[in-house]
């Protein structure tokens, strides 16, 4: 199965359209699936009193706000038609994150993409999640900060909204959704859970790519991963446990001004990770344990025989000081050795001679 390798943009393009197509550009080159942005309204997601994250001021002014922050980085409705275009122009798919109801409104109904990523900060914000699923489009629903059960909740509310209800829900009607058939069937046909450890970097040893396995298990849908890690092995690594999606960040260069640049991959980085999970997509191959096509051929090389040790004359029996085992593979198996001992030649043999049956 092909993996589906998010290029993800974020917020690196500085608030620079030029700056974002690079990036287009740049993700589309090192031959990802899709590019990512991010779409908001800075008034509908930060209050001028948030505070910034740790990561965040460290790479950004400390007197800024996270509203002014924020600000800076938005993309207008023109900056997204303008993106779309390229990504078309470009053959790579476009994609954003909604952080507000605007956002998802202008991306399903304006833009008409044909998929949402909601965020791991968005997991539960309930309002947001069910318009999201009123639209009707597949969803990548990131998990970073989540325990299984915020997941649920998530999965509730979403198969609320794409069983096509609109009245506010109850607690009840929201477990009647997701309990059904039709809203089992509904959320494995469109919902795809994203693996995450919101962390930037986040630490190797807090990313626990087991806990793929465990949310499969526990809802049966596809799991990929979005990763916050340095460098591109564990992107890799996710891959070879069975991501279905990966999403990575990606920036023009680490040491530009912006919250993400310095978790984020250069071009060149990004090429060798997209290279190096299709190789691995090559490797994981079958579940078939057999000798492969390749290695028929070194079969007789590697493997051994029974060989006459020294010289044997016919009638002789073999014993274990006229018989060994050596190369090439192209007689007796060693595997027969000892139902071979005690046995007469049929003929004489040179020593290094391949015994014949």
């Amino acid at each position: 199965m092909r993996t589906f390798i998010i290029a993800e943009a974020g917020v690196n393009h500085n608030g620079s359209l030029d700056m974002a197509k690079e990036l287009v550009f740049q993700a589309a080159k090192a031959g990802a699936d899709a590019v990512k942005f991010q779409t908001f309204k800075a008034e509908n997601i930060v209050s001028i009193h948030a505070q910034k994250a740790d990561y965040q001021k460290k790479n950004t002014a400390q007197d800024e706000s996270q509203y002014e922050m924020v600000k800076k980085l938005e993309l207008d409705q023109t900056m997204h038609e303008e993106l779309l275009r390229f990504c078309q122009e470009q053959h790579i798919k476009f994609l954003s994150t909604p952080f507000d109801l605007e956002s998802v409104d202008l991306l399903a109904n304006h833009l008409k993409v044909d998929q949402l990523k909601i965020p791991s900060g968005e997991i539960t914000n309930g309002p947001l999640l069910l318009k999201a699923a009123q639209t009707r489009l597949p969803i990548l629903l990131s998990t970073g900060m989540s325990t299984l059960g915020e997941i649920e909740d998530a999965l509730r509310v979403l198969s609320y909204g794409y069983l096509g209800y609109s009245e506010h829900p109850t607690r009840s009607a929201l477990e009647d959704a997701f309990s059904s058939h039709e809203g089992q069937k509904i959320l494995k046909h469109n919902v795809t859970l994203l693996h995450c450890t919101t962390e930037y970097p986040a630490p190797f040893e807090e990313v626990n790519l087991k806990a793929m396995d465990t949310m499969e298990q526990a809802f049966g849908l596809p799991v990929g991963f979005s990763d916050h890690t340095d460098g591109i092995a564990v992107a890799i690594g996710a891959v070879a446990r069975g991501a279905t999606v990966i999403e990575k960040h990606f920036t023009l260069d680490k040491t530009l001004p912006g919250p993400d640049h310095k978790a984020s991959l250069e071009p060149d980085e990004l090429k060798l990770m997209i290279t190096s999970i299709r190789q691995i997509e090559r490797a994981l191959g079958s579940s078939i344990k057999s000798a492969t096509p390749s290695e028929q051929k070194n079969k007789p090389i590697a493997r051994k025989s029974l060989v006459a040790s020294r010289i044997i004359c016919k009638g002789e029996l073999f014993t274990e000081d006229n018989i060994t085992t050596k190369r090439p593979g192209t007689g007796i198996s060693p595997m027969n050795y000892w139902e071979w001992i005690g046995k007469p030649a049929t003929r004489d043999y040179e020593a290094d001679e391949v015994i014949q049956p």
